[in-house]
């Protein structure tokens, strides 16, 4: 797929020896405000790939890239990566989890307004325990693959919600996470910067991590490997 802006070269560390992740969800629901938004939702996802996930708006898709992610909490039913179980963790493990292992991209940015991009991309960063003398290079590669070269000492909040997507997506690319979450990633973008996103996120499923979307946009799910919808009984493959 082509890129708006000429390749840049981003740092990352060697994939971890042995067996690559598999996020796998069984027989889970997920009952907000006395409505049940959905039940019996069973899939797994393997690492090198991306999967769409659509449905309608109000059927909970955020909420449940938000239960993977373990940033909210099912009802009942299991999720697993590698075999181990991530349902009842707490504390210290899902904080580890989400440090070393699960990367969002919501549609809030997740960022800090009166941050700069450099401080807001320093989050990634020092969580990777990259040594200081490489982190304004690597934020400055980061910040080249999304078109935003340039704005490290900008404030987030002078940033357009396009601009903010971008950055949150240059920080994903700094954490390297082993899991990949994103709800409505190209919601706010132009094409060009919408193929981008696409770009990016089939290179992390290409390096091997699982790549999970929440979409409507025919581009992502056109690039992507597994295509399911979410409804009120569970997730149906769509492809």
């Amino acid at each position: 797929m082509a890129r708006p802006d000429a390749p840049t070269t981003i740092r990352r560390t060697a994939a971890p020896a042995g067996p690559r992740p598999r996020l796998v969800v069984s027989d889970l629901s997920a009952l907000r405000s006395g409505r049940e938004l959905w039940k019996d939702v069973s899939a797994a996802f393997d690492a090198g790939t991306t999967t769409s996930i659509w449905g309608p708006s109000g059927v909970g898709k955020s909420t449940l890239l938000a239960c993977l992610g373990l940033l909210d909490t099912v009802t009942s039913g299991s999720i697993t990566l590698d075999g181990d179980e991530l349902t009842r963790t707490r504390g210290r493990t899902r904080r580890r989890l989400h440090r070393d292992v699960f990367g969002f991209l919501f549609q809030d940015h997740g960022l800090v307004d009166d941050w700069t991009v450099a401080k807001n991309l320093d989050v990634a960063l020092v969580a990777r325990r990259a040594p200081r003398r490489q982190r304004a290079g690597r934020r400055s590669a980061a910040l080249r693959r999304v078109g935003l070269d340039g704005v490290e000492a900008t404030k987030v909040s002078r940033l357009s919600g396009g601009e903010r997507q971008r950055v949150a997506l240059a920080r994903l690319l700094l954490h390297e996470p082993r899991v990949v979450l994103a709800d409505e990633p190209t919601a706010s973008l132009d094409a060009a910067n919408a193929e981008m996103v696409v770009d990016v996120l089939r290179t992390f499923a290409e390096d091997g991590a699982v790549v999970v979307v929440a979409t409507h946009d025919e581009r992502v799910i056109a690039a992507s490997d597994q295509v399911l919808e979410l409804a009120g009984t569970g997730l149906n493959r769509a492809r």
